[in-house]
């Protein structure tokens, strides 16, 4: 008769979502320009949803008022950066081959560098919150290509898309 290893227990639910939660806070807070914009993530398992919380200083055309162009370029771009991200991470923590403990500002993976960003204006962006997802359609040991949309009110109706490639940084 052979005996069977133990299998650990499952862990908590909430040390999972805290563990992950903490992953995406410090990825988030490590880069300035995040910080700068004020764009915050929602977590939902592995997806990410962006958000551009309105301020003054976004407007880019006072007399509509308009959102800023560039200011809704670095949004769908941080998107598309951050996904990219997240996914190379949340291989590596679910895997147990990323120490959680360890991450913080000076321990970050690499981020993916933009090759090229092409972005659709499709409307005016009005002055009020924004949001964007990113859907990876590729993404290799070098290169990865990306498709993010942009939308304030209602998801159907998209203000701005973006479809970008990216070196993706070497793996350890």
């Amino acid at each position: 008769m052979t005996t069977q290893p133990k299998r650990r227990p499952p862990e908590p639910v909430q040390v999972i979502k805290q563990r992950r939660d903490g992953v995406l806070r410090a990825m988030v807070e490590g880069v300035p320009y995040v910080q700068f914009l004020g764009i915050q993530f929602e977590r939902r398992g592995d997806e990410l949803t962006a958000v551009l919380p309105f301020s003054e200083t976004l407007i880019g055309n006072p007399i509509l008022p308009a959102l800023h162009g560039g200011a809704t370029a670095a949004f769908l771009e941080v998107t598309a950066i951050i996904t990219l991200s997240w996914g190379l991470i949340w291989e590596d923590m679910e895997s147990g081959a990323l120490d959680v403990t360890q991450l913080d500002q000076d321990h970050l993976p690499r981020l993916p560098k933009t090759i090229d960003f092409t972005v659709d204006y499709l409307r005016s962006g009005l002055p009020r919150d924004a949001y964007a997802r990113a859907r990876i359609n590729r993404s290799g040991r070098r290169y990865a290509s990306v498709h993010v949309e942009g939308w304030q009110d209602k998801r159907a109706k998209l203000f701005a898309q973006a479809t970008g490639h990216f070196v993706m940084p070497q793996r350890e």
